[in-house]
């Protein structure tokens, strides 16, 4: 009875094997490359979802580097400009009507660096 539960186990694994992705795979719906349409960040690889316009496709798109336009992290995971690259800041003053518009605009910065 083990030796069959075992073997259906191992059975069931081998069919399974060729569905799961590779990680880092690109794939239809996560993983997705620079200029690929994307509805939320968390579809990119580059974690920026970016729209020219409200009446633009989304795409994803790189994050901001230093010096570059660039708009806080948000709620809604789709960006006009999109957040800084990993250890910059988005300097940027924030207003109620921004925060609703998702229009709050900044400059990436280091800070770490001299200002």
């Amino acid at each position: 009875m083990a030796k069959a539960t075992a073997l259906c186990l191992l059975l069931v694994l081998l069919l399974l094997a060729p569905v799961l992705p590779a990680p880092h795979q690109r794939g239809l719906i996560f993983n997705l490359s620079t200029g690929e349409l994307c509805l939320q960040s968390a579809q990119c690889e580059s974690g920026c979802c970016h729209r020219q316009d409200g009446l633009s496709l989304a795409r994803c798109a790189p994050k901001a580097a230093e010096s570059q336009d660039c708009s806080p992290k948000s709620i809604y995971g789709v960006y006009y400009r999109c957040p800084c690259e990993r250890g910059l800041t988005c300097d940027v003053d924030r207003t109620i009507v921004g925060s609703v518009t998702n229009s709050d605009f900044g400059i990436c910065t280091d800070p770490n660096g001299s200002r």
